[in-house]
């Protein structure tokens, strides 16, 4: 196994450890903690497919993460909820697909824009229908309890974990990695740049609808604002940036951080919560362009 893997698999063993330690814990915190941290984790790795591999950075996983949950509420009690949480992932990946062809043609800081009022878009077009119906909000009874729904989010981490370090060995990583560092000249090179970039961006899109669907599950209540909440893709993209958004373990790393970090923030600073978060990932993006994933590499070879 070459030293690149033994790299790589630390981190679905290090979500396995955490997935144990805290199921053995026992109480309902640990394992609402847990459940909110393998859910980033998941959000997270679906969006180094798109932006860390292929450069594109979006601000659009709000938008997933909402039609995925609006998907569920739409179907529940119509059919199986495996069913159900399946169709999530369908219409969210189906999204994608329709609209990836000319949102993937904008590049650069128009391409973050973009997906952000793609976001907005959706939610009130959500927030319309939902006014026409009549339904300002929605609530879902008997849905699992949180024991069940934990171990889900961790297999669902531990397949966008596992899924970006396969894609990285594939063709689709190769040519994502090389539309990041030069579009024009992949595209030369013989990439199908146009194909890579719907792909990515549909991949990017299935975990997000289910971890949505999950979520909403979680709460038992379904509103538009708070399913397509902005600050789901910011945090996604602050994850990312500060784990060192082009590895698998980065995200990992990044949610770990942040999410231990929102814990001790929440419970002892929650007037300048923000603040300190904003600080500090000013902090990361100037001192440790690589993330936690770059230190951490950056000290084993100064040991070396």
């Amino acid at each position: 196994m070459t030293d690149g893997w033994i790299r790589q698999a630390t981190a679905p063993v290090l979500i396995l450890i955490m997935a144990l330690l805290l199921s053995l814990l026992g109480n309902d915190y640990y394992l609402g903690v847990g459940f909110t941290l393998f859910g980033w984790i998941a959000l997270a790795q679906s969006w180094t497919i798109l932006s860390g591999m292929a450069g594109y950075i979006s601000l659009g996983h709000a938008v997933f993460a909402g039609i995925g949950g609006y998907v569920l509420v739409l179907t529940w009690g119509l059919v199986p909820l495996p069913v159900s949480i399946l169709l999530s992932a369908a219409g969210a990946g189906l999204f994608a697909l329709i609209v990836g062809s000319p949102v993937m043609r904008v590049r650069g800081p128009y391409f973050v824009i973009l997906t952000f009022g793609l976001a907005e878009f959706a939610k009130y077009v959500v927030i319309n229908i939902e006014s026409a119906l009549g339904k300002f909000s929605r609530l879902l009874l008997g849905g699992p309890g949180l024991h069940d729904l934990y171990w889900v989010m961790v297999a669902l981490a531990l397949i966008g974990t596992i899924g970006v370090v396969v894609i990285r060995q594939l063709r689709l990583g190769t040519g994502l990695i090389a539309i990041r560092e030069d579009e024009v000249a992949a595209e030369t090179m013989g990439v199908p740049t146009a194909r890579f970039k719907l792909y990515a961006f549909a991949l990017a899109a299935i975990l997000p609808g289910i971890v949505g669907a999950l979520l909403i599950l979680r709460t038992g209540y379904f509103e538009p604002l708070q399913a397509f909440d902005p600050v789901i893709s910011f945090t996604v993209v602050t994850m990312a940036i500060i784990g060192g958004s082009d590895d698998a373990r980065g995200p990992v790393f990044g949610a770990i951080f942040l999410v231990a970090l929102s814990e001790m923030l929440w419970a002892n600073f929650p007037q300048i919560y923000m603040i300190i978060l904003g600080a500090l990932l000013i902090g990361f993006v100037v001192l440790a362009p690589n993330g936690i994933t770059g230190l951490l590499d950056r000290r084993k070879r100064a040991a070396s």
